[in-house]
């Protein structure tokens, strides 16, 4: 099994700065993926940012230059740096990877709970 959490989720104002993380723990082998959607009330959720083993990351287009995803192997931690914040950017956001268990394993996908970003004067 395992679990991902999310955190660092809040409230913040207009042009501000977060720092969302997500903490993998349970049976991992290695995490071939990792990646951050969001859902905002009514609409359908979104990859933000995606981050591949290689280090090859992707972002949703509204959000380039302003978000930045990373990952720390060795505490098996993803971020999303959020800076110049906009009200677009209310959300929930989840953290996704995509995980071995062991090395002959498959790739399993698992998902966070969440947490809530608000971005608000």
């Amino acid at each position: 099994q395992v679990q991902l959490v999310e955190s660092g989720g809040g409230l913040v104002q207009p042009g501000g700065s977060l720092r969302l993380s997500c903490v993998a723990s349970g049976r991992i082998f290695s995490i071939y993926a990792t990646g951050w959607h969001r859902q905002a009330p009514g609409k359908q959720r979104e990859l933000v940012a995606q981050i591949f083993s290689g280090g090859r990351t992707n972002y949703l287009d509204s959000v380039k230059g302003r978000l930045t995803i990373s990952r720390d192997n060795v505490k098996n931690t993803v971020y999303l740096e959020m800076n110049s914040l906009n009200a677009e950017e209310t959300a929930v956001y989840y953290c996704n990877a995509m995980v071995k268990t062991h090395a002959l394993g498959y790739v399993n996908e698992y998902w966070g709970q969440g947490t809530q970003v608000t971005v608000s004067s």
